[in-house]
């Protein structure tokens, strides 16, 4: 039995400490058995195992120290890169096969190497995101390891099954799409204005919204999207063409085209580059009451190529009914003057709560100039306490969700603050020769902190903001 015990600890050894560490195992084993006096039976012992070891275990020990696509790296790019990197995806390239990955290799080595993917911005340390993409570094190492290796294929026996994606969906197969009715026209240069279409819903009760996703028929000219929802005795652009696009330039009254820039109607979903799908947890769901209208927002940028674009969003509908009703909130300054040339030029919003909430999820805007963004509770005492800090990337305008709800008391004031570089060092930078505000265009600025909060289910947006007052409507 000693010489069973000792044989097993040397085997494992052997299987899973390379280099040097094996030959220190070995050692060890041997010394133990010197001092026994019984070397000679366990040579003997381990020459007759051996024999009866198949010849593919060999290999499997022989190669185990080295990634190979199917085995290792298919399943970390199933999880964390074909999002973006499929069919149909929004990347121009696609991680599902052999085939289609082996020339990226490299490229993979690089990017996971200097964790410029998978795209991830928050600030380590500050709050945990149940959206967070990012690779350990055990996963970085063996990608990097498979890629050093020449990409070895592997047995494709190995591979995880396919991820199934629903068309060019990241969110399952939507219960119902709702298309524009209308294309839009797109220049191919010069600015184009804020672009709006009314759609209908035709829904007879009201619908709570599990998940949605914005699907922009031409994402490279969408610099961002807005789903608005219009209930019906809303007044918001009621002057305004249904099944149409218009500008607010193209309405009739002064007051109708101030009125089309600002609404208190509740956002349904943002869409920007880079950004996600919202897919809420079970119990919490945002409303869509009946003979409601989705107003949709539309910026577009030109490249150079004239377009059309026929944006979609498709909407999962919950199962049952939700305890929590979701509403999406925001902190905005919309009255800064940043310098030109300045590098860390910093604009803050503030805001109380007027009711209890569970705050779900960020999502910060800003435009070329962008820098830095956090959100912060500040104290009664004047501490702060910091939420998230996002190093900002115009082009990955993510949504940061909280692995946990966070509870807030009314009253509870957040901080939303920017940072803005207008600096020559900014290679993203229009012209930093000039003062710059608030506006529309890309070479404008914005600074919007939007934010997601989960309320009573009977609440709706204009009651949530009723100061002292009721928690709920009665039943």
């Amino acid at each position: 039995m000693r010489l069973s015990r000792v044989f097993l600890k040397l085997a494992s050894g052997y299987r899973t400490a390379p280099g040097q560490q094996r030959k220190r195992v070995w050692a060890s084993s041997s010394h133990r058995m010197i001092r026994s006096g019984d070397l000679f039976p366990f040579v003997v012992l381990v020459l007759v195992l051996l024999s009866f070891v198949p010849l593919r275990a060999h290999q499997n020990l022989a190669t185990q120290a080295t990634p190979t696509f199917y085995r290792d790296a298919l399943p970390l790019l199933q999880e964390h890169c074909q999002v973006c990197h499929r069919s149909g995806g929004i990347a121009p390239m696609a991680f599902e096969n052999y085939q289609g990955t082996r020339g990226y290799a490299a490229a993979i080595q690089a990017a996971v190497q200097n964790h410029s993917m998978p795209p991830w911005f928050a600030e380590k340390g500050i709050g945990k995101f149940s959206n967070d993409p990012s690779l350990t570094d055990e996963e970085i190492a063996l990608l990097s390891a498979w890629a050093a290796a020449k990409a070895p294929a592997g047995n494709p026996a190995d591979a995880p099954a396919p991820k199934k994606w629903a068309d060019r969906w990241t969110i399952p197969a939507p219960d119902l799409e709702i298309k524009m009715a209308e294309p839009v026209n797109i220049p191919a240069d010069g600015d184009v204005a804020y672009t709006y279409e009314i759609l209908p819903t035709h829904f007879k009760e009201g619908r709570w919204v599990q998940a949605s996703e914005i699907l922009p028929g031409l994402p490279e000219h969408v610099h961002h999207a807005v789903v608005y929802v219009r209930p019906p005795d809303s007044q918001w652009l009621r002057h305004a063409p249904v099944g149409k696009p218009f500008t607010a330039e193209a309405l009739n009254s002064s007051e109708d085209k101030k009125d089309a820039m600002w609404t208190d109607s509740d956002v349904l979903l943002v869409y920007a580059p880079g950004s996600t799908p919202d897919t809420w947890p079970r119990g919490m769901a945002k409303f869509v009451p009946a003979g409601t209208d989705l107003v949709f927002q539309m910026h577009y940028t030109t490249n150079g190529k004239p377009g059309k674009d026929l944006t979609r969003i498709g909407l999962i509908f919950a199962k049952d009914l939700p305890q929590k009703r979701v509403l999406t909130l925001q902190l905005t300054n919309d009255h800064f003057v940043i310098p030109p040339g300045a590098p860390d030029y910093r604009v803050e919003a503030r805001g109380t709560l007027p009711n209890d909430a569970l705050l779900l999820s960020f999502f910060p805007h800003m435009h070329l100039r962008g820098k830095r963004f956090e959100y912060n509770i500040i104290h009664k005492d004047k501490t702060v306490e910091p939420l998230l800090r996002v190093h900002y990337h115009f082009h990955w305008q993510m949504s940061y969700r909280l692995a946990e709800p966070l509870g807030l008391k009314a009253g509870t004031e957040l901080q939303g603050v920017a940072w803005f570089d207008n600096s020559k060092d900014n290679p993203h930078n229009p012209d930093p020769g000039a003062a710059v505000r608030w506006g529309e265009q890309t070479y404008d600025e914005m600074m919007v902190g939007f934010f997601d909060v989960a309320v009573d289910s009977r609440l709706d947006k204009p009651r949530f903001f009723q100061r002292g007052g009721p928690s709920a409507p009665e039943k």
